[in-house]
């Protein structure tokens, strides 16, 4: 059992999803309070590839017919069914935890048809799937619509306070449409990749040489980011619950401890949790060094990510960071295509 994870969930506002399909890592995670879990390509395709012979049961009836697009969903719906009949239990006591995610193609980020079709497919899967969609222009509209429907969705390829600011609007926008059409709303989970933003952030101040910025200051971004999407989340009665995620050390969870959000953590990341040491507290209402933002507003990118209306909803697609991570998650999606057991 991890003592600080265990603390953040019974003694905070804090709750924690799992970052990882690996099912000897999911027990571990529900040892120690998980309340949900987070999948994408990255991690399907390694759950897969780590552990073959473990999945050969799960996957000795697909139809050895089916190729390309089609295939590739197969194998994640297996695994992602698998891992959502693991938390089932917890989301039978309510239908608000015990949540698992599944992603939409990354090949269609830009494609609303095809996004809304494949995630009402998705949310067919079983009664505690999460549907992840890209925060780009078109994923904005299809988050709209799925909310609107009931469906529950997790924001993601997110990394700025105007695209989360940006989920939190049209996630209201889609609750109010479900509730006038008197259905069961889903929820929305607002994800900024803090770890994410830091590494583009790094990226661009070492290959512009701005020596004044730190590393000190850097890994403070992504952090920043969250802790002014909280606030402003909390003025505007926000109901999207703000998720950091794509973490990269354990300042990243402990920076945001006590905030009432839901954190999604790599098991490396709650490794290094284990060291934090007691008596632990919450951070979350601790400012970020004003010294460290005023560097990092001489990075433009930094500047784009942190100030709520610099970039509009049809930029999101082109930001450096939404590109690469795309990328990262496509190939990764190839990846899984071509598993064979």
């Amino acid at each position: 059992m991890n003592e600080y994870l265990t603390w953040l969930s019974n003694a905070t506002k804090s709750a924690w999803w799992n970052d990882s399909a690996d099912f000897s890592e999911l027990d571990a995670a529900l040892a120690s309070g998980a309340v949900g879990v987070t999948t994408n390509p990255v991690l399907v395709c390694k759950a897969l590839y780590d552990k073959p012979e473990f999945w050969k049961p799960y996957l000795a009836d697909m139809d050895k017919s089916l190729s390309g697009e089609a295939r590739t969903e197969e194998l994640i719906r297996r695994v992602t069914v698998a891992v959502a009949e693991k938390f089932l239990p917890l989301y039978k006591e309510g239908g608000s935890t015990g949540l698992v995610c599944a992603q939409v193609n990354p090949t269609k980020a830009g494609d609303r048809e095809t996004m809304l079709s494949m995630a009402r497919r998705l949310h067919a899967w079983a009664p505690n799937i999460a549907v992840k969609l890209p925060v780009t222009a078109a994923g904005l509209d299809v988050l709209e619509e799925c909310a609107a429907e009931g469906i529950t969705v997790t924001a993601t390829v997110s990394f700025t306070l105007p695209q989360v600011l940006a989920v939190g609007d049209r996630y209201q926008k889609g609750l109010e449409r479900c509730r006038r059409a008197g259905k069961k709303a889903g929820k929305c989970f607002a994800v900024v990749m803090v770890g994410r933003i830091d590494d583009y952030i790094r990226d661009v101040v070492h290959d512009s040489k701005l020596d004044n910025v730190r590393e000190s200051d850097i890994i403070q971004a992504g952090s920043a980011i969250m802790k002014r999407a909280i606030a402003i989340f909390a003025e505007r009665k926000y109901e999207a619950i703000m998720m950091p995620a794509g973490m990269r050390g354990a300042y990243h969870v402990t920076d945001l401890s006590g905030a009432d959000i839901t954190m999604s953590i790599h098991p490396k990341i709650q490794k290094l949790l284990t060291k934090v040491e007691k008596p632990y507290v919450e951070q979350h209402l601790e400012q970020v060094d004003p010294e460290a933002i005023k560097r990092l507003m001489t990075v433009r990118e930094f500047v784009r990510a942190y100030e709520p209306e610099v970039m509009p909803p049809e930029e999101f697609i082109t930001f450096g960071v939404v590109q690469k991570t795309l990328a990262q998650f496509t190939e990764n999606w190839n990846s899984i295509g071509a598993f064979t057991v």
